[in-house]
């Protein structure tokens, strides 16, 4: 992203970089912040592709997919590069196209993409399918080496959620238990909430605060406990 900037006078490009810092810095806690911060980005630089992808996923964050396959369309000319390929195929989703994101995974591009991008594309194809109503066929898409592969990744954990999560809506509760768990082994950043999924289906719940006639003493303010189904306690 520097040496984009570098084809900028200097000024222009630190008040363009300290934008998307911005961008990057409030895209997963304030969506709509990072969208503002985007759009001043935008206006400063909009022939530089590293500004146009960053206006793309605010936009994205936002659920606004028309502009951000727009923005992600105009990258993707500059640069030449696929692999904006997946999360334009989930615009298309959003958009309520779901056979174009199909369309698009079995495209060519999806070929040139790395491990990544191309397990990105399983989810987003998976995601599709669920979206058209055919549970069966979401699972298996997401039947695949990496899947079965016991090795952790940086996708891991969302593959396996996403397959357990299939799985559950398709009625599959032993299974999609067993993959919720594998899920929660491989989710070392917390990136899914596959945790509180595996709870919810051993019917364990979580409470703040119990009364004291229920037979808890609060201290320090509060209190966390924890309740099954048939009334037990932790």
């Amino acid at each position: 992203m520097r040496q984009e900037l570098q084809s900028l006078p200097k000024t222009l490009a630190e008040d363009v970089a300290r934008n998307l810092v911005m961008v990057a810095r409030l895209l997963d806690e304030d969506p709509e912040a990072a969208y503002g911060y985007s759009r001043v980005a935008l206006r400063l630089a909009s022939r530089v592709a590293a500004v146009r992808e960053a206006a793309g996923f605010a936009a994205y964050a936002n659920q606004k997919y028309s502009e951000a396959l727009a923005e992600f369309r105009a990258a993707r000319r500059m640069t030449g590069s696929v692999e904006l390929w997946p999360v334009m195929a989930d615009c298309e989703r959003g958009l309520g196209r779901p056979e174009k994101a199909l369309d698009m995974a079995g495209a060519p591009e999806v070929h040139k993409l790395d491990k990544a991008g191309q397990v990105e594309m399983r989810l987003v194809a998976a995601g599709a399918r669920r979206d058209m109503g055919q549970l069966d066929a979401a699972i298996v898409t997401l039947q695949s080496p990496e899947l079965a592969s016991n090795a952790v990744q940086p996708w891991t954990a969302r593959l396996r959620y996403a397959y357990a999560d299939a799985l559950l809506a398709a009625g599959r509760e032993p299974e999609a238990r067993e993959w919720f768990a594998k899920a929660v082994e491989s989710d070392r950043d917390g990136s899914t909430d596959a945790s509180d999924r595996l709870a919810e289906l051993d019917g364990v719940e979580f409470m703040d605060a119990l009364d004291e006639d229920e037979g808890v003493t609060e201290s320090g303010g509060g209190v966390e406990s924890v309740s099954t189904e048939d009334g037990d306690e932790d």
